[in-house]
């Protein structure tokens, strides 16, 4: 064994001990035990409602451990803590953990020397600058979608990921959904035909927030969640307490998201683009409806010619979805339902010898494999980035409801300063990446 190996493997059981995690022999553990060496160390950016969700899965690969977790609501970081030690208690009990790492500064967590991964799960504004900062940091990122804030954060993102050769993975967990995948390989392989238009129904654009000031409770930096944002007072609508255990609705206002557009745009474009094969794209004309403040209805164009509308509508009993046009046939695409016209062609199977897309059947466990293998995963930063863009782009779109022509190449808008500009924010000092 190399000298660094032996320094790291060292470093981790060293650090597993400190954080109260029990290593015992190999031979009490038995058959399929995973040396602490060859684990793969995880700290949680963002403790809330989904990095719980994130946590508990992860909880079930016995080749992950979480071993920290920061978070700006101490509440919300004790909460994951009692969560995971529970769970561990319940299906690795003879970790016999005790306790991890808990930080209020993320800045802190990544600079732990034993670790080799991080997942963010803070709200979308807080994406770009913990991803960027743990990847120079060498750390392999899991990100929730949409992994940014704007066009240039992804790009940052990217870059960042190709110079440190960071294992990314985005957490658009539909491309590791059989149906999903069963339809994009339809559609791929022809069976639809020629597409010529697609609508996403995924809710409305962003909007400034307008929620009245309300006491900041005990235990939140109030400044620090608001980070990069505009300063603005505390209400609960943003950072809903544990008690209530719900979303929090931050995803709607434009200064910490995309509103519901990016939120489920970010799963439904990119199931848009897997299935057209345009993960390194995006469409190029924007055309709005040319009613002022309209939430719905503005169109784009792929470089082919294919259309894709956005509409703030709920299809298939008040769900989320797509619906695709070919010359051939119809489909209409949303978690749990696959529908086409001719119905047949839903059930067709697709045959080894035609086109067949990357399988993943666990988002997590194929980010797991992807840093154990040192291969992308599933979703790596420049899919992710690129479906990102799609919602960003089209919610630039509804706020100047002009006509925008948008290169993909140069990630430019064509002789349009205004728009240029909303490529990118204000950051609020010392928040700026």
């Amino acid at each position: 064994m190399s000298t660094d190996l032996k320094r790291r493997s060292f470093v981790k059981r060293a650090t597993i001990t400190a954080f109260g995690i029990s290593i015992l022999p190999r031979h009490v553990l038995g058959k399929g035990f995973i040396p602490p060496s060859d684990q793969i160390l995880i700290g949680i950016i963002g403790s809330g409602k989904q990095g719980r969700g994130i946590q508990n899965w992860l909880c079930n690969y016995p080749q992950v451990r979480i071993i920290s977790a920061s978070d700006v609501e101490v509440n919300k970081l004790n909460l994951l803590e009692k969560r995971l030690i529970e769970k561990y208690s319940r299906i690795r009990p003879l970790w016999k953990v005790r306790n991890i790492q808990k930080y209020s500064d993320y800045q802190e967590l990544i600079e732990q020397k034993n670790l080799d991964a991080t997942v963010i799960s803070t709200p979308d504004h807080w994406h770009a600058k913990p991803c960027i900062e743990a990847m120079e940091n060498d750390l392999d990122v899991y990100c929730e979608k949409p992994i940014s804030h704007t066009i240039r954060e992804g790009r940052l993102m990217v870059e960042t990921a190709l110079h440190k050769q960071r294992i990314f993975q985005t957490g658009s967990i539909q491309r590791s959904n059989k149906l999903f995948r069963h339809a994009c390989e339809l559609i791929r392989n022809g069976y639809l035909g020629e597409i010529k238009r697609i609508v996403v129904y995924v809710g409305d654009p962003s909007r400034p927030c307008d929620l009245p000031a309300e006491p900041t409770p005990p235990g939140i930096d109030w400044n620090a969640w608001q980070g990069p944002a505009p300063t603005r007072p505390f209400n609960a609508i943003l950072s809903p307490p544990v008690e209530k255990d719900i979303f929090p609705r931050w995803r709607w206002f434009e200064e910490y998201g995309g509103g519901i557009l990016a939120d489920w745009g970010a799963h439904m474009f990119d199931i848009v683009q897997w299935a057209l094969g345009t993960d390194h794209t995006t469409p190029i004309t924007f055309v709005p409806t040319g009613i002022p403040n309209a939430l719905s209805g503005l169109r784009a164009y792929y470089k082919n010619g294919i259309e894709i509308e956005h509409s703030n509508q709920r299809i298939l009993d008040d769900k989320h979805g797509i619906e695709f046009f070919g010359t051939e046939g119809n489909m209409t695409l949303a978690r749990g339902t696959l529908i086409t016209d001719p119905e047949n062609i839903a059930s067709a199977e697709i045959k080894e010898s035609e086109k067949r897309l990357y399988k993943s059947e666990d988002h997590l466990l194929d980010w797991i494999k992807a840093v154990q293998n040192r291969k992308d995963p599933i979703c790596p930063a420049e899919i992710g980035h690129r479906s990102a863009s799609i919602c960003h782009l089209f919610n630039i779109g509804y706020k100047l409801n002009s006509q925008l022509k948008w290169d993909p190449v140069k990630e430019k808008f064509k002789s349009n300063s205004v728009a240029n500009k909303m490529r990118t924010k204000k950051y609020r000092k010392p928040f700026k990446i």
